[in-house]
């Protein structure tokens, strides 16, 4: 075999390797409330030698400039990629954010807290309600309904509040003095 068709052949093989996680992360980054597309051209950046731009990101995976400025946007937003600078380009160009821990705790953050603050007002709006009934039933079965609710919801408030002081340990950093991040095995 020449060296040219070996050189070839290995590329093949690199290609086959990051494929293989990149389809990972696309089946999977939609924990993240991102598209299995953006999953691919976060792949695709990940594995960059250098920071990308769309034109080079729409080349990459043969997809519209359109879809790629969509997908990077999504990335942007969840921390997984960044933009750069680079002296004498004009063009935007992107990066893979290296902290992986970074991206896992805005997303988190921002999805949890949203969730738990609804849930939050669902369940006082829901106790003002019963509350009010329990006041009114002239009916003891009723009346014992609503007690049982109440107790149902205390349970899932107190839960609500729990996880209300785990995403605070994100936000302030904390959770790492308990779970420490992990450094890269060379």
């Amino acid at each position: 075999m020449t060296s040219e068709r070996k050189y070839y052949s290995d590329y093949e093989k690199l290609e086959s390797a990051r494929n293989r996680f990149i389809t990972e992360i696309a089946n999977n980054v939609h924990l993240y409330d991102i598209t299995s597309s953006a999953g691919r051209l976060y792949g695709t950046v990940f594995f960059s030698e250098s920071p990308m731009t769309l034109d080079d990101m729409s080349k990459a995976l043969a997809m519209s400039k359109t879809s790629m400025s969509t997908g990077i946007r999504a990335l942007t937003e969840a921390n997984m990629v960044e933009r750069v600078w680079e002296k004498g380009n004009r063009k935007d160009l992107y990066k893979a954010e290296e902290d992986w821990y970074k991206s896992f705790s805005n997303v988190f953050i921002t999805r949890w807290r949203n969730a738990t603050e609804s849930n939050m007002k669902a369940i006082e709006d829901t106790k003002v309600l019963l509350m009010e009934l329990k006041e009114t039933t002239t009916y003891e079965k009723i009346e014992e309904k609503v007690v049982l609710d109440l107790e149902k919801l205390s349970g899932a408030e107190a839960y609500y509040e729990w996880l209300n002081e785990v995403i605070a340990m994100f936000e302030t950093g904390e959770i790492f003095d308990i779970v420490p991040k992990k450094t890269p095995k060379s």
